[in-house]
């Protein structure tokens, strides 16, 4: 005997109501994770039970997705309807609903990033901030280390070519303390040159006499008596003084 249809309404009793809330949820979780992994789909669970306690699954990380995902197209079947309606006045509402309700899902998740809020998450929506937030550390941290290298290597550049400067005027330094010696080098034997010359020539002048030989005295004094002699003989006779005998 096969079993009945059951009747779908309220149950009346509070005890089996709760046991069949339970089981109907468990299976309900277990065929939208089937179907997300069977059939490769996006599928988001939300189910709140009536002492308004929260209960979800998510075939993404992030449940936020899902929702703007489906905010998204629902936003856009809704305007377009309503478009055709009402007419084009009608599109500023929707646009500015569908941009609130973005909004509101931006500034929670900012507050769930910063650590606030946290009490409505489950278990799971709180693994998933966890990762979320461990891979933005992990993206934080490479993109840091990256600029420390950039930095790095830039300020060695720097270092090579300041040092290269540095030994290019080091050696112009030296290239012109080295013309400098030479050209005070050529200037004292200048000097030298200029007053050696004068020195020995001077030496010389005065040497003369001392280095004559008697032979040269001797010839000169002739000279001067024979010079004396044809002088005397060449004088005319007025001009030779009288002797008193």
């Amino acid at each position: 005997m096969g079993r009945g249809r059951v009747q779908l309404k309220r149950i009346e009793n509070k005890i089996n109501r709760q046991v069949t809330f339970s089981k109907r949820r468990a299976g309900l979780l277990k065929k939208a994770n089937e179907i997300s992994v069977l059939c490769d789909a996006e599928v988001a669970l939300i189910i709140f039970s009536t002492k308004g306690k929260l209960f979800q699954f998510s075939s993404d990380s992030c449940m936020e997705r899902i929702i703007e995902r489906y905010e998204r197209y629902s936003y856009a079947e809704r305007q377009q309807l309503v478009a055709n309606a009402q007419g084009p006045n009608a599109n500023w509402t929707l646009e500015h609903a569908k941009l609130k309700a973005r909004v509101e899902v931006l500034q929670r998740n900012q507050r769930h990033f910063m650590g606030e809020d946290l009490q409505g998450l489950s278990m799971r929506e709180l693994q998933n901030l966890e990762q979320q937030l461990d891979s933005a550390l992990k993206q934080i941290r490479s993109r840091k280390n990256q600029i420390m290298y950039e930095n790095i290597s830039l300020l060695q550049k720097k270092e090579k070519a300041l040092n290269e400067q540095n030994n290019s005027l080091a050696k112009k330094i030296k290239g012109k303390e080295k013309a400098t010696t030479e050209q005070t080098h050529q200037l004292e034997l200048q000097d030298n040159y200029t007053v050696a010359p004068q020195t020995s020539e001077n030496l010389n002048i005065r040497g003369m006499p001392q280095d004559r030989s008697d032979n040269e005295e001797d010839n000169d004094n002739e000279e001067g008596i024979q010079t004396n002699a044809s002088a005397n003989i060449l004088l005319p006779n007025w001009m030779i003084p009288p002797t008193n005998e």
